[in-house]
Parts: structure tokens; C-alpha cells; sequence
């Protein structure tokens, strides 16, 4: 069956073969004489173009004039000094697209008569009315000279717009031709271009059928490794939100045994360094050794609050989420010297959503004093009744998304945390132009607890 095949294939070869040569030939032919036509219709439209610019010109430099002779101010003069600055200009464009035909050159010269009348009549009224000969001027303005030349003018160009419109027309006409020759070579190539395709279809019916089983089977595999691949992504997401469920707990843990052991030890040594302090008034050096012992317990009150604070917010369960990233962001200006600007309405939002949302500002924020060299940062947060966005921006350097890797600058983590609460979050940047990061998370039932 095989060697069978082979002189139907040499045939449909010969075929598609004699039908390429025979379009090429037709489409070389047509194009050459497309190629003078459209040259042609070029020139054409290009001498129109001109010459209707000549006239508008030509029609702003009286409209100017006229203007300027009534008023005498300067600025109604700027229409009539642009327009004859481009007139000479205009004519010798004229004259290089007139170049090889005597008609047209005749009648141009012509033209450029009248229009070197039209001008002078004008320039000499614009003359005399600059230097306050009111008389002189009226006088040039009442005679029918420039009348008389505009009306020249206008049949001049006229003739001349017929002419280019003659050849535009023959142009259109030629191309038509050529359209219409290739019609019918082209319908030709094409039932021999059939026949040859017929030919090679029934030659890979064969190959194409394998092909396709082939085809199923790979996409079967396909589909298994997806499904596969899937399973395992919802595995590691489930994982990746245990652990961040796990880590928030062992936060909370710390944080309490922090406030719990560690606080009531500060506080018992403080108390300790205060009774030693009223009992050695007598001893200077022994009260100012007491007296920096309890700058240092201070300090180290401090510490413990903050690292707390950094554990688990208990500004979010005590205060709300938007207390909460007011003094999120005001400590953060304070640290960093940088100007925060902040806009929250309030929310009704569960916990753990409260949750995600300072623990996105708050490293957002890192991410800034660390990476953006920013002077300025904002944080938005809005209602909208089904959902709610926040917004974190700041006008720094910046940085190009396309080239950073997704786990840069704690994206990732954001974004998981993001979307394990069914929220989505999007970021905007590029070199120079600051960053911008969006979450948007669906708002809770309104059962729910809302930030104050």
C-alpha cells in the first residue's frame, strides 16, 4: 500500500508545484502594474493635497489681512505672516511633482503669477496700514485687484485639481484591472491548489489518525500528572496554612508567657530597685547605680512589650483592627522618619481575617524601611460592603516584577496568607516608580466581630 502512494504524492507535489510557479508569475505581473499605478495615484493625491493647502493658505493670509486692516492689533497679523511663510514653500513642491510634464508646468507658472499678485496686493494694504497711511490702504482694498487675482487663482488650482483627479481616476482604473486579472489567476491556482490538497489529504488521513491516538494517550498522561500535580498543591497548601496556623499559636503561646513570667520578673526586680533606692538615699553612688538599673529594667519592660507586640498585636484584640494599624504605622514613622499617611474605614471582618490583615501591613512595612529607600508610604483600607481592600504604597525605588523572584521580600508568604482567607493580592511596581501592594478579602458575615 505504501509504494502505492508514492506516485499520488509525486502528482500532488507536480500539482502544488506548477500552481505556485503559475501565482507567482500572475502576482509578480500584477504587482508591477499595481506598483505604477499606485505611484501614480500617489502623485496625484499629492498634488491635490498640496494645492487645496495652497488655497486654505492663501484664503488665512486674506482672512488675516482682512483681520488686521480692521483692528490693527498684531495678533489678528499671525494668521496672514504664517500662511505666506508657507506658500513659496507649497509652489516648489509644485514644481518638483510637475517635473517632466510641460501642461502642467505651463499652468503652474500661471499660477505662481497670480498668487506673487495676490501676495504683493496684500503685503502692500498690510504695509500701509503698519505705517498709519489709512487712505492708501483703503483705496488698495476697494480696488478689484485682488478680487480679480483670487478668482485666477482659484481656476488655476482648479485646472490643475482636475488634471491630478484625471490621473487619479486612470490610476484607479489601471489598479482595478490588475485586481481583476488576478481574480481569475488566482481562482485558477486555486482548484489546481484543490486538487493537489485532495491528493495529500487522503495521503495523511493514515498518519493523521495515529497521530491523534497518539495524541490521546499523551493527553491522558497529561491529565493524570495535572491531577497529580494538583493534589500535591492542595496538599502543600493545606500544610503551608497549618504551619502558619501552628507558628500564630506558638506566638500567641510566647507572647503570653513572656507578659506572664518574664513581666512579673521585670516588675518584681523594679519594685526591688525602688525599696534599695529609698533605703540608700544616704549613698549617691549606690542611688545613681539604682537609679540606671531601673533605666535598665525600664528598657527591658519596653523590649519585652514590643516583642510581644511583634508576636501577637494585643492592640488587635483590645482595640480593633483599625487602632491597631494606627499604631502600627505611627510606630513605624517613628522608627523610620518616614511620613505615613493613613485612610481605614471600619470593617467587619472574623478574627483571623483581622489577623491576616495587620500581619500583611506589617510586613509590608518591613519590606519598605528595608528595601524601598521611601520617604513617603501609605495605608488604605476600604469598605465596600462584600469585600474590603488594603492597600499598602510607598514612593520608592521600586523594582521590576517581571525579574524578581516570587519568594522576594516576603511576597510569598503574604500572598498565601492572603489566599488562605479567599482574598487575592496583587502587587504593582516598576524601577523608580514606587510599589504598591492590594489585597482584597471577602468581608464576614455581619455576625461577625467588627474592627473599631
Amino acid at each position: 500500500m505504501r509504494w502505492l502512494a508514492f506516485p499520488k504524492m509525486a502528482l500532488g507535489l507536480t500539482l502544488a508545484t506548477l500552481a505556485a510557479l503559475v501565482l507567482v508569475g500572475i502576482n509578480e505581473a500584477g504587482y508591477r502594474q499595481s506598483t505604477r499605478a499606485l505611484t501614480d495615484v500617489g502623485e496625484a493625491q499629492r498634488v491635490r493635497l498640496v494645492l487645496n493647502q495652497l488655497l486654505q493658505n492663501i484664503i488665512d493670509a486674506e482672512t488675516g489681512q482682512r483681520g488686521y486692516l480692521l483692528t490693527g492689533e498684531a495678533r489678528y497679523r499671525e494668521p496672514y505672516d504664517v500662511a505666506v511663510k508657507q506658500v513659496d514653500g507649497q509652489l516648489a513642491a509644485l514644481q518638483v511633482l510637475y517635473t517632466g510634464k510641460p501642461a502642467e508646468t505651463a499652468r503652474l507658472a500661471q499660477l505662481s503669477k497670480h498668487v506673487a499678485r495676490k501676495l504683493a496686493e496684500m503685503d502692500m494694504s498690510v504695509r500701509l496700514r503698519r505705517e498709519g497711511n489709512d487712505d492708501a490702504w483703503k483705496f488698495v482694498i476697494t480696488t478689484d485687484v485682488g478680487r480679480e487675482e483670487m478668482e485666477a487663482i482659484r481656476q488655476q488650482a482648479g485646472e490643475l485639481i482636475s488634471i491630478s483627479n484625471q490621473a487619479l481616476m486612470l490610476g484607479q482604473v489601471q489598479i482595478a484591472k490588475s485586481l481583476h486579472f488576478a481574480r481569475i489567476g488566482i481562482g485558477l491556482v486555486a482548484l489546481a491548489g484543490l486538487l493537489a490538497f485532495y491528493l495529500y489529504l487522503r495521503q495523511t488521513h493514515a498518519l493523521r489518525s495515529a497521530g491523534e491516538r497518539q495524541q490521546e494517550a499523551l493527553q491522558r498522561e497529561r491529565n493524570a500528572l495535572e491531577d497529580e500535580v494538583r493534589e500535591r498543591t492542595a496538599t502543600l497548601a493545606e500544610l503551608a496554612t497549618h504551619l502558619q496556623q501552628v507558628r500564630e499559636s506558638e506566638r500567641g503561646f510566647l507572647a503570653r508567657e513572656l507578659h506572664d513570667e518574664l513581666g512579673s520578673l521585670l516588675t518584681a526586680a523594679k519594685l526591688d530597685v525602688a525599696r534599695l533606692k529609698s533605703r540608700l538615699a544616704d549613698s549617691p553612688d549606690a542611688t545613681q547605680r539604682l537609679q540606671h538599673l531601673n533605666e535598665l529594667l525600664n528598657s527591658g519592660i519596653a523590649l519585652k512589650r514590643r516583642i510581644i507586640e511583634d508576636l501577637r498585636p494585643s492592640s488587635l484584640a483590645n482595640l480593633g483592627l483599625i487602632a491597631s494599624l494606627e499604631i502600627l504605622g505611627r510606630e513605624f514613622a517613628e522608627r523610620s522618619g518616614m511620613e505615613i499617611e493613613m485612610v481605614l474605614e471600619p470593617v467587619t471582618l472574623n478574627e483571623a481575617d483581622q489577623l491576616t490583615i495587620y500581619r500583611m501591613v506589617q510586613e509590608s512595612l518591613t519590606n519598605i524601611s528595608k528595601y524601598a529607600q521611601a520617604s513617603e508610604a501609605s495605608i488604605v483600607m476600604k469598605n465596600y460592603g462584600n469585600h474590603v481592600i488594603v492597600e499598602v504604597a510607598d514612593n520608592g525605588k521600586g523594582f521590576d516584577i517581571r525579574s524578581t523572584r516570587p519568594s522576594a521580600h516576603g511576597l510569598a508568604g503574604m500572598r498565601h496568607r492572603v489566599e488562605a482567607a479567599k482574598g487575592r493580592l496583587t502587587v504593582s511596581s516598576a524601577p523608580g516608580q514606587g510599589t504598591r501592594l492590594s489585597a482584597m478579602l471577602p468581608a464576614s458575615p455581619a455576625s461577625s466581630s467588627q474592627a473599631a
